[in-house]
């Protein structure tokens, strides 16, 4: 049976604004049988109810869902943060947490990635896409220090680059790609086991070990 504690499995991206038109684009091309799991914080009023995955249900060949309190982690899935709740990672199941906003946010890219990286460590891929602010720079570094993968849109690329920029200025960030490269990249990492890291035009044969 194959380790699944070998592989990329975990993937936590985080967005604000033009985040929409993002995720869309990314998900479009990740492909149905993927093997990992996807978690998303992106930056929502808290007074409106969130329509995110029911928009991208449109692009994506994945299952996607907002998140729910003790909600079990399953693989080829899309979790998505409810408006006003931080999503955090607990080993094989999510949590809902009301706590204090951060960056001026809830939910924050800060809390999911930090507690991403806490229960999975190298398992983790983060991905800060566009957006206005710092929220998920602190979190990347984390991912970055327990041995997980960092991934950061390039800010030219980006409809809003302040968000790529941070992480850039503070993370010694793995990979900054344009918003098209990322589907394809995360697609090679989840196929790595996490000992390796593949160069751009690079793949891995199956899973882990």
């Amino acid at each position: 049976m194959e380790d699944v504690s070998s592989r990329h499995d975990i993937i936590v991206i985080g967005a604000s604004l033009g985040g929409v038109k993002a995720l869309q684009t990314l998900v479009m091309t990740l492909p149905n049988d993927l093997a990992a799991s996807l978690f998303i914080v992106l930056h929502i009023l808290a007074s409106q109810p969130s329509q995110l995955p029911v928009i991208l249900r449109h692009s994506a060949s994945l299952p996607v869902l907002h998140a729910v309190e003790n909600m079990a982690i399953e693989q080829g899935k899309i979790y998505i943060a409810p408006p006003d709740h931080h999503l955090l990672l607990k080993e094989g199941y999510m949590h809902l947490g009301t706590g204090p906003k951060e960056q001026y946010v809830r939910p924050a890219v800060n809390v999911l990635f930090r507690s991403a990286a806490h229960a999975y460590g190298p398992r983790v891929v983060g991905v800060i896409l566009t957006g206005n602010g710092q929220d998920g720079t602190a979190g990347l570094q984390v991912v970055k220090q327990h041995g997980g993968i960092t991934i950061v849109q390039d800010p030219g690329d980006a409809d809003f680059p302040s968000m790529p920029q941070s992480a850039l200025k503070h993370v010694k960030v793995d990979y900054t790609v344009p918003l098209l490269s990322i589907a394809p990249l995360l697609t090679r990492l989840v196929s790595c086991p996490v000992t390796h890291q593949p160069k751009q035009s690079e793949s891995c044969n199956g899973g882990g070990a």
